[in-house]
Parts: C-alpha cells; sequence; structure tokens
C-alpha cells in the first residue's frame, strides 16, 4: 500500500501546485521601530496582487531571504504566514468610457517583524513567486510562466549613522484604474516616505522570479543579483508600454497613450534621497490589463517628431469612441498664436519653418465629455540616429560607433540595446560582449539637443570568427602569369606566403608563382581572427582533347565536348552555338559543319576542332485532316521518302490493311493518327505528321412534336439536329429547304405527316417526322364534359386538344370551393382525379384556359368538366 499512499500524496501536491501562484503584481515595505538590544527592529510587509476569481492561491506561507545589499552574500530565510487578504473591486466607472472592463484584484498581505544588527553595506530584502499570469504581451513571444521577485532595500551606517533607521518609501497610488487601448490614460504609482525624504519615481526593469515550490507553500528566493524578465523588441523597463507613455519623476504618475489591448507588466522604482545622497531604492511591480474599451478623450501623443525630412504632419485622434460629437484642432506657434484650425477627426499642416510649436485637441468642447490634450512638435528636420559597428565575434567586445549626424543642434544623448532590452548603455560608443553566435537586434535612440528623439534598429550578426569572403577558392595560371587575389571582410588583412607578392598588407595582392602555391589570408577583426586559403595552380602549357566527329539530324542540338585545363574558350562559328565561351556548349547544327575552339590559360592557348555531319530527317506526309459521320470510316493518304514507315496508334491490323500508307480506319470517336518516317541514311530519328480524322456525333433529328392548326393559318415547323434541311411534302412551304419554314393550309386535313431529312457537316442525314392536323375552325382549346378515373383504361384522364394553338400559358381546374387541384401546360399533362394523393370525389369542376395562336393573337376560354366514379 506504501506505493498507492505515496501516489495519491503525489496527485494531491499536483492539484496544489495548479491552484498555487500566478501573481499579477505587488510591493515590499517596512517600517522601523525601534532600535532595542544592539537591533534594528523592523515591520516588514510583502503585499502581492491576483486577479479576482481566478481559481488560484496565495502561498501559504511565502519564504523571505535577507542577504547582504553589497555582497549578496544570504543572511536568512524564513517563512512568513498571509495575514490578511482583502478585495479592491472598481464599483464605478466613468461615465465617457465604452464597454469598461472590469478591474478587481485580491490582495494578500504578509506581515511579520524583524531585527537585524547594524550593517555598513545594509540589508536586500526579497520574495519571489513562480508564475506570472501567461501571455504577457511585453515579453518575448517565446517566454511564458515567467516569475517575479518583489524587493526592499535596508540602508546601511555607509550612507550616515542613522541610516538605517529608516521607513522605506510606501506605494499609495490608486491600482483600480481602467486602461483603454490607444486611449490617453494615467496610472497613478505615488508613494509617501515618512523620515521626509526626496522621492524620484523611474521606469525600471522587473525581475524574473524562482523556481520550483509545491502547493501554497514556496522555496527561499535566488541569490541576487536578479535578472531582468525578457522583454519584447519594442519593450523594455523604461518603456514597457511603448514610446507614448512616460511617468513624471517626482510625481511617480504614468500618462501617455496606451498601447494596443493586453497584458503588460510595468514596474516603478523609486529612489530615496537623503541630504542630497540615494540611501535606498524601492520596487512596486504590476501587470496592467488594457482592455478594448474606448474613452470619450482627447488622445494624441504628448509630443510629435518632425525631425526626419519633412515640415508637414498629419494628426487623428487616437479614441475611436462613439460619445466623441465634436473635434477643435489648433496648430499654434512658440507664442501661442494660431497658424491652423480644423475640426476635423483628422488634420494636416505644414509648419512653415523649423521651430517649437504646439497642436492642441478639443473634444466635445461645452458639452458631455469634455476633454482636451497639449503636444508640443519638435520641427527640425535633418535629424538621423545611426550607427556602425566593430568585432563581430562573440565572447569578444563587439564596439558601436553613434554615426548620428543632426542639422540642427547636436546630438547629446545615447540609449543602446543589446541581445534583448534588459542589456542597455546611456553611452556614446559603447562595447558589449556577446556569449553566443547569431543574429542580434541592436537599437538605438538618440536626441538632440533642439528635442528631437529617434531610433534605429539594425540586426548584426555576431560569430565565432569574422567572415572571409573569396572570390574564387582554386584557379589556374600558365607561367609566367600575373594574377590578382581577391578578398573581402571586416578588419585587417594579411597575405602569406610573400614571395613574387605585391600588397600583401592589401585585400587585393598580385602575384606571380612559378609553381603550384596555397596562399593564406588572416583577418584580424579587432582581436577576433580567421584564415583561409586559394591555391593558384601553376602549368606552362595548355592541354585540349577534342570529342570524335559525329553524325546527327540536322537542325538537332547537339553539345560539343573537350577535355581540358583551359580556363577559357572561343568557338567558332558563334552564331550556331549557346555560350561560345565555355568549354562544352551546345550546338543547332542544321547542315555539316565543322566546330573550332581555343582554349586558353593567361597567354597560354591549345586549339583544335570536331565536324559535324547533319542528316536530314526523313519526310512523312499522313495527309489532310478529314471529317467522317459517325460509325463510319475514312481513308488516309500517308507519303514517306524514307525506307520505311509506322503509323501511331498501330493500324496495321485493321480490316486486313496491313501496314499501308493508305489504311482504312473507323474510329469511334475523333482521333489523330501520325505516321512516323524512317531511313538508313544516317539521322538515326524519324519524322513524323500527324492528320486529325474528326468524328461527327451521332445525328438527333428532331421536327417538333405533333400539333394541330385551322385552316388559312400559317404555321412556323421547326427542326434541329444538323446544318442542311429538307422537309417534304413541300406544298404551301415559304422554303423546304430551311429549319424552320413556315405552311399555310388551305383545306382541312385528319393528319398531314411531314418528313425532315436532316444532314449534318459530313453530309450524313437522318430523318425526323411531325403529324399536323388541320381544322376547319377558328383557334379553340377541346377539353371534355366529363372523364370517369376508374382505372378501366377508358377516358380514366382529364386532358385538352389544341387547334391553331401555339401555347398554352395555362390549363387550370377548380373544385366547387374554388381550390386548384390541377394546372398543366400543354396536351401532354394529364389529370387522374387525385390532388395530393387524395381521390376526388364525383362531382363537377370548373376549367380555364389561356393560350397564343399561331397569329400571336391571346386565346381565353372556360367551362366545366363532371368527373363520374
Amino acid at each position: 500500500m506504501k506505493p498507492l499512499v505515496f501516489f495519491l500524496a503525489y496527485l494531491l501536491l499536483c492539484s496544489q501546485v495548479v491552484r498555487a501562484d500566478h501573481i499579477t503584481g505587488g510591493s515590499m515595505s517596512y517600517t522601523f521601530v525601534n532600535f532595542s538590544d544592539g537591533k534594528y527592529n523592523y515591520r516588514l510587509t510583502l503585499k502581492l496582487y491576483m486577479r479576482c476569481n481566478s481559481g488560484r492561491q496565495f502561498n501559504d506561507p511565502t519564504i523571505f531571504g535577507i542577504f547582504d545589499r553589497v555582497t549578496h552574500a544570504r543572511i536568512n530565510d524564513f517563512p512568513v504566514a498571509l495575514t490578511r487578504t482583502e478585495t479592491l473591486d472598481m464599483n464605478s466607472f466613468n461615465p465617457c468610457i465604452t464597454n469598461p472592463p472590469r478591474v478587481c484584484y485580491e490582495v494578500g498581505y504578509f506581515e511579520t517583524s524583524i531585527s537585524l544588527p547594524p550593517s555598513e553595506n545594509g540589508y536586500l530584502l526579497s520574495a519571489q513567486v513562480v508564475y506570472r499570469i501567461q501571455g504577457i504581451n511585453n515579453f518575448m513571444s517565446n517566454y511564458d510562466n515567467v516569475g517575479a521577485t518583489y524587493t526592499a532595500e535596508i540602508p546601511g551606517t555607509s550612507a550616515s549613522s542613522d541610516a538605517p533607521e529608516n521607513n522605506s518609501a510606501n506605494f499609495t497610488g490608486d491600482d483600480l484604474v481602467a486602461v483603454c487601448s490607444n486611449n490617453s490614460f494615467s496610472y497613478s504609482f505615488s508613494a509617501v516616505d515618512k523620515d521626509g525624504d526626496q522621492l524620484n519615481f523611474s521606469l525600471c526593469n522587473a525581475y524574473q522570479g524562482g523556481f520550483g515550490g509545491f502547493g501554497n507553500n514556496s522555496n527561499p528566493p535566488q541569490t541576487p543579483p536578479y535578472i531582468s524578465v525578457p522583454y519584447g523588441m519594442d519593450y523594455n523597463g523604461s518603456s514597457p508600454l511603448g514610446s507614448h507613455v512616460r511617468i513624471d519623476p517626482s510625481t511617480g504618475l504614468i500618462t501617455g497613450i496606451a498601447p494596443s489591448d493586453g497584458i503588460y507588466v510595468v514596474t516603478v522604482c523609486v529612489e530615496e534621497i537623503r541630504n542630497g545622497k540615494l540611501i535606498a531604492t524601492q520596487r512596486k511591480d504590476i501587470q496592467i490589463n488594457i482592455s478594448g474599451c474606448t474613452i470619450a478623450s482627447a488622445s494624441i501623443p504628448s509630443e510629435y517628431m518632425l525631425c526626419k525630412d519633412t515640415r508637414s504632419i498629419a494628426v487623428s485622434n487616437f479614441s475611436s469612441s462613439p460619445l466623441i460629437k465634436s473635434y477643435n484642432w489648433d496648430f499654434m506657434d512658440d507664442n501661442g498664436n494660431v497658424l491652423y484650425s480644423s475640426d476635423g477627426r483628422s488634420a494636416s499642416y505644414t509648419f512653415p519653418r523649423e521651430g517649437d510649436y504646439s497642436i492642441k485637441l478639443v473634444v466635445n468642447r461645452g458639452g458631455e465629455c469634455a476633454d482636451s490634450s497639449l503636444s508640443a512638435v519638435k520641427v527640425y528636420p535633418g535629424f538621423k540616429p545611426d550607427f556602425t559597428v566593430e568585432g563581430l565575434c562573440f565572447n569578444k567586445p563587439t564596439r558601436f560607433l553613434d554615426a548620428s549626424t543632426s542639422v540642427f543642434g547636436s546630438v547629446d544623448s545615447w540609449r543602446w540595446s543589446f541581445d534583448g532590452s534588459s542589456n542597455i548603455s546611456q553611452q556614446r560608443n559603447p562595447s558589449f560582449t556577446y556569449v553566443n553566435a547569431g543574429n542580434k537586434r541592436v537599437r538605438l535612440i538618440a536626441t538632440n539637443s533642439v528635442g528631437c528623439r529617434d531610433t534605429v534598429t539594425k540586426t548584426v550578426s555576431i560569430v565565432d570568427k569574422p567572415p572571409i569572403q573569396l572570390a574564387f577558392r582554386d584557379t589556374l595560371i600558365c607561367a609566367p602569369e600575373v594574377l590578382q587575389l581577391r578578398a573581402s571582410g571586416q578588419g585587417r588583412m594579411t597575405w602569406s606566403p610573400t614571395l613574387n607578392m605585391i600588397g600583401a598588407q592589401t585585400a587585393t595582392p598580385t602575384v606571380s608563382p612559378l609553381n603550384t602555391t596555397t596562399y593564406y589570408v588572416d583577418i584580424d577583426e579587432h582581436g577576433c581572427f580567421n584564415r583561409d586559403s586559394v591555391t593558384v595552380n601553376v602549368v606552362d602549357h595548355v592541354t585540349l582533347k577534342m570529342m570524335n566527329d559525329t553524325t546527327i539530324c540536322a537542325g538537332d542540338t547537339i553539345r560539343l565536348r573537350t577535355v581540358s585545363d583551359g580556363l577559357r574558350f572561343a568557338w567558332t562559328p558563334g552564331e550556331q552555338l549557346i555560350r561560345p565561351d565555355i568549354a562544352h556548349p551546345y550546338a543547332v547544327t542544321p547542315v555539316t559543319t565543322r566546330y573550332s575552339t581555343v582554349a586558353s590559360i593567361g597567354a597560354c592557348t591549345a586549339s583544335g576542332s570536331v565536324l559535324v555531319t547533319a542528316v536530314p530527317y526523313p519526310i512523312a506526309n499522313a495527309g489532310a485532316d478529314t471529317m467522317i459521320c459517325h460509325n463510319t470510316s475514312a481513308q488516309l493518304h500517308g507519303t514517306i521518302d524514307g525506307s520505311s514507315f509506322k503509323w501511331i496508334p498501330d493500324i496495321s491490323a485493321l480490316n486486313g490493311n496491313g501496314n499501308v500508307l493508305n489504311p482504312t480506319v473507323s474510329p469511334r470517336e475523333s482521333t489523330a493518327y501520325t505516321l512516323a518516317a524512317y531511313d538508313t541514311r544516317g539521322c538515326p530519328k524519324p519524322g513524323f505528321s500527324s492528320t486529325l480524322v474528326r468524328v461527327l456525333p451521332p445525328i438527333e433529328p428532331y421536327a417538333g412534336r405533333d400539333t394541330s392548326v385551322v385552316v388559312g393559318q400559317p404555321l412556323q415547323l421547326q427542326a434541329t439536329g444538323g446544318v442542311a434541311y429538307s422537309w417534304s411534302p413541300g406544298e404551301g412551304m415559304s422554303d423546304h429547304q430551311i429549319a424552320n419554314p413556315r405552311v399555310i393550309h388551305a383545306a382541312a386535313h385528319p393528319g398531314i405527316r411531314y418528313r425532315a431529312l436532316i444532314a449534318n457537316e459530313a453530309g450524313c442525314a437522318d430523318s425526323a417526322f411531325i403529324t399536323v392536323k388541320v381544322y376547319h375552325t377558328r383557334p379553340s382549346v377541346f377539353v371534355p364534359n366529363a372523364f370517369t378515373p376508374n382505372g378501366d383504361g377508358k377516358n380514366d384522364q382529364l386532358s385538352f386538344v389544341t387547334a391553331g394553338i401555339q401555347k398554352v400559358e395555362y390549363f387550370h381546374v377548380y373544385n366547387r370551393y374554388g381550390q386548384l387541384v390541377f394546372n398543366a401546360y400543354n396536351e401532354m399533362q394529364k389529370w387522374d382525379g387525385f390532388v395530393g394523393g387524395v381521390r376526388q370525389p364525383s362531382g363537377s369542376f370548373v376549367w380555364m384556359v389561356k393560350a397564343v395562336d399561331y397569329n400571336g393573337a391571346s386565346y381565353f376560354d372556360k367551362g366545366t368538366v363532371v368527373l363520374i366514379r
């Protein structure tokens, strides 16, 4: 049973792991209590944030660590129980926010008392969590479940004798803030200091957390120094929300335009300055949830930089709130004089000259949700940040050289980011050592003395050794000859051996070796080395062996071949050659030709030739294309000038024809027949010719449906299915040789049978027939007065007969209640006395018919019919 007990305990432990941690922020603070028994006594508080209803739990207890502030030596670890919790929930919202998010935190407090002996260096207090929440937008995309570290600093006596009697700055800003993407916002990280120390606020790197920990228990914190979280390339500790967000160093108020919706880690450091000296730094780390809400606000950046190559600007309000009803833009000079105004959501303007300007936006002026914003505009075109790089090997310093230029003012600050945004420098020409190879993105943010700021980002390839590019690695010369070696790369180059060499300290020395020699090039790129080599093979003559003379079919392409150590070739005649300057060109040979070439190595040459005899292809003629009717035969008529032939497909066995030039074929579908001709004159390939036997589809003759007309009424006949037509008998027809003649009958007839002879393109013909009844009456539709649907085969269905009617538009039958029980559009449709499968009882029914006669006149009639069962 012991293994089972252990397994159940492990499952319980895992279930606790799932529910613990996932903290959204926190801070650590302390208050000084007194000094007694040779020790300083403090009240220590760790404040942790968690989303409401997250299903998670605070670690209980959390392990605190105490370290030497300078040496980072571990002094003590101790557990602190969860003292209390509270819920912070935003219950009221600004009415100018559309679709406001819920902002709610569960806050856990871990409080304890500690006693510490005097220390010259002071102390660093810390606690760690293993997991933040997932999906943080300003982290690198391939990082997840990054932990967090929360710290507080207690100054030592080196700062001043009373410095340990310190109360830490305590963050008091309101965390119930709704932040909408692409809208203006403010978030207070204000703090109070009981000692009255001066407080300086700044955005700084968030720390990663620890590892491990089970259930609701944490592990002791890792030993400092603590490393930064892995910010994404567009973010860093100083810009965790992008370039449009700033912090007031005096108040800790963060303002600006929020980035797109998501979760962002923001850390604020507050420095405690006493008597002009920094004594301690405290930190607050929070994950801000930016939602897709909108605020009716004037949301524009705090400043615009027209510092590149233009004095023109196009601006628009970032807020897309539907609550905004009006816009008022003012473009002003540095004295506040309005230069241009606009009332659109967007505005454009070209400033008259360089200088400082401002833009003011007012939305909903004088109405609900009115707001305004003022932005500074720097118009100083010609500022371009740039840099070059020296040293490209990892584990060796890479130097970055500022190459920024400015037409107005001078470049006065630099902020570099190397290998991830946590590695920062503010030197003009810094150095950085990469620990591994790969493509590294380097970013420089530069400013100038007139207030411009811009960014340049480049990808730097860090390698284990500086690359060398050689024009060639192996070549051939014929002595005596001078050859230029060519290499390229960053760094100082040196070639060896230097015998018979000029310019050994350059990238392109010249050499004139008498024997085959390997030359080495060494590159020194600021202490990073590489070597490569070029072998120069030396000969005293050119070897050339031509291919044997050959025979081909006239007009074919042949590849000419040589065996040679020549470097260059010149073939003739060039007009028949593809690439006559290579060793093995292709030649198009319509007539017998001798091809000659000169192979050379420098001044040394050799020549040779090859005879290519061109023999004409045998001639085949399969005859003209032909067309036949379905299920008939055609005779082919082929001719050749060769000694033998073959039909494709093979038809030698068809109808006993044997292999003849004029076979008879009976294809079932259109077929192409190819005649291949062969001879023995030297061209091994056959000549081809094809003929198409097109098989027409079967004729589908149609002369129309039997019909009835009246005497003297024109009837339009219509036949289909062919290309030629002949009607008989032709009496009374307008033209009996067309598809659609008109016929007029002078007397009544019980039924005239007309034949339409219909032919296709090949002259094949078939017949179709139509019977026309001729009545001596006006155009009519005849309907019986009764029918008996009793299944005896006599008068079981109701139908109608037309006379002189071209088209029936409808034939309707109604029951005694006026319900439609049957409709038809031609004589072939008949009523069987059922409606929807239900047998209708005996009785009278009303019918109505509407039609058009052969003269185009409308016809209408109605009557009754009796259904008899």
